[in-house]
């Protein structure tokens, strides 16, 4: 079967490529929440071994990495290229990790929807036969991005009801071809979507949109519904912004229920651990997939997910200024069957 393109945004790929091994890691909050069994790794220690919080950032890659090349019993010369991202100018949480493999390497930005980015991109290079192996990974860390964007942790700012927590974690997959899944069956590209939401500490109401043009798009050029997917995640939307998509599916006549949840509310304890709106943060999704989710699959215990991450496209600056927040989800749809002896037609 080849892959084609079943709308503007969507296309089904023809060799499903499989998702040969996954790796994450947390830090001390998110060993502390509701997620912390599906963890490879768990450290107390914010700098992860090293000097500073950004060393430790790109240690959380590296280890990642490490885990999943070992799982698919593969050295870093089998692999043709790693996408990876984070939150930090110029990406130095994923290329100084990179730094020492000897991959090729592209760096991905796209905040919170990192992991779904590279996944994708990922996916489509497999695919394509343009890479026999190929990496996705994405990483935050809550005080490298509290460096980088909000206050010095020292100040300790109030946070309003409506902020998230960025969470420390990385997480890493291997695609390849295989005859077990999980596969990435489905790529999902998504458009800026900007409602004109101006606050920076309300970034899940300036998603929520983007998720919903998404999801949208998806059920639309592959004749779906949410009743379809066992599972529908988007990435660090948190409690206001999952109920704002929720109800903007419902009003384009898509209605998710209780099938639809997001990483940032997986993966802590919000009245527990005093998480407000939830959890953020490229390594938000990241971790949540290649655990929880890749986990989930592999078990049986769901068959067919849709994995949509959220990104928030503003800066420091666009803040200052007064820009509102435009924003984009990408979206995969992750199967235990590949799916490649059915018959594709094109709606196009």
């Amino acid at each position: 079967m080849k892959t084609t393109r079943l709308g503007r945004q969507t296309v089904r790929l023809g060799r499903p490529p499989a998702v040969l091994s996954w790796a994450n890691i947390g830090g001390r909050m998110e060993s502390q929440g509701p997620l912390a069994a599906d963890f490879d790794e768990l450290d107390d220690d914010p700098f992860f071994g090293r000097k500073t919080w950004e060393q430790g950032e790109s240690a959380m890659q590296e280890r990642c990495l490490r885990r999943a090349l070992d799982r698919a019993h593969a050295a870093p010369e089998d692999v043709d290229a790693v996408l990876s991202g984070d939150l930090l100018n110029q990406c130095i949480g994923s290329s100084f990790a990179l730094r020492s493999f000897g991959i090729p390497f592209w760096g991905v930005y796209s905040a919170c929807a990192t992991m779904g980015e590279a996944l994708s991109l990922a996916a489509i290079l497999v695919d394509g036969g343009l890479a026999r192996i190929a990496g996705a990974a994405a990483s935050s860390h809550f005080c490298t991005a509290e460096r980088q964007y909000r206050q010095p942790i020292p100040y300790g700012s109030q946070r309003t009801p409506t902020a998230q927590w960025t969470v420390t974690g990385a997480g890493c997959c291997l695609l390849g071809t295989a005859d077990r899944g999980p596969f990435v069956t489905h790529v999902v590209r998504g458009r800026i979507v900007d409602l004109g939401i101006t606050d920076a500490a309300n970034m899940g109401a300036a998603m929520a949109p983007a998720a919903c043009d998404t999801l949208c798009a998806l059920f639309r050029e592959t004749d779906t519904v949410p009743a379809d997917y066992d599972l529908i995640v988007t990435g660090d939307l948190g409690q206001l912004g999952r109920e704002v998509t929720a109800e903007l599916l419902e009003r384009e006549g898509f209605v998710p229920g209780d099938r639809y949840t997001d990483c940032g509310l997986l993966i802590y304890d919000r009245e527990g651990q005093d998480m407000h709106a939830g959890g953020s943060g490229a390594g938000c999704s990241a971790s949540v997939l290649c655990g929880h989710l890749l986990g989930g699959l592999a078990r049986g215990r769901w068959q067919r997910i849709v994995f949509a991450p959220t990104r928030a496209l503003l800066s420091p600056t666009s803040t200052f200024q007064g820009e509102s927040i435009p924003a984009v989800c990408h979206a995969v749809v992750l199967e235990n069957a590949s799916g490649a002896g059915e018959e594709t037609v094109c709606s196009i």
